[in-house]
């Protein structure tokens, strides 16, 4: 058996070195790219709920201003368009669900009448990493919700001499027709989920 030498323990030694920090520096590289994924998904994360709630609160008046509204159909497409008088801003909901997801609404715009874009910024930084600068960075991210009504109605044709309202029926999505009269208790009257839907936009 030919004689061991020592030398090549100590030549391997350098090359284990070596191949056990390259492996660890891709441990770390990894993680803090994991740590960056994550950072960014809370942001956006935030974002979307952001956005849905401010719009989900303009759906909510809209779906008052029409219930307040209901004997008088001349105002309801109006409503459905998202004119209504009385409406109040919506952008402290979002102000709200970001906060609850751990970030900070930096702008909340109302684009057009039935539309929120919203954008947030994480509170938490990245993190210490590997990466320079990231100790203090933060994540941000935009969302927008829109509204869009899910009835249709036709006004019915006006009798001067007609002493009953009558109300049109709405023919929602889903197959969903509403008669209404006066009548009708507001237990039994649409919802705003009814009457409207709320999504992020595509």
């Amino acid at each position: 058996m030919p004689p061991r030498h020592s030398g090549d323990a100590g030549q391997a030694f350098p090359i284990y070195i070596t191949v056990v920090g390259g492996l660890l520096f891709l441990a770390f590289a990894y993680f803090a790219v994991g740590q960056a994924a994550a950072n960014r998904n809370g942001a956006q994360t935030a974002a979307d709920a952001a956005a849905l709630a401010a719009a989900q609160e303009r759906r909510d008046q809209l779906s008052g201003a029409w219930l307040e509204s209901l004997l008088d159909p001349g105002k309801w497409q109006d409503i459905f368009d998202g004119m209504a008088d009385g409406l109040r801003p919506s952008c402290w909901r979002a102000e709200q669900l970001a906060a609850s997801n751990d970030a900070t609404v930096l702008s909340c715009t109302a684009d057009g009448l039935l539309s929120y874009t919203v954008e947030v910024q994480t509170n938490k930084t990245v993190g210490d990493s590997i990466v320079p600068g990231t100790e203090t960075k933060k994540s941000r991210a935009t969302a927008s919700a829109v509204i869009e009504s899910r009835c249709g109605f036709e006004l019915p044709a006006t009798d001067a001499e007609e002493k009953d309202v009558k109300l049109p029926t709405l023919n929602c999505e889903g197959g969903a027709d509403w008669e209404l009269n006066p009548e009708t208790p507001e237990d039994l009257l649409p919802k705003p989920e009814d009457l409207f839907d709320v999504h992020l936009a595509d």
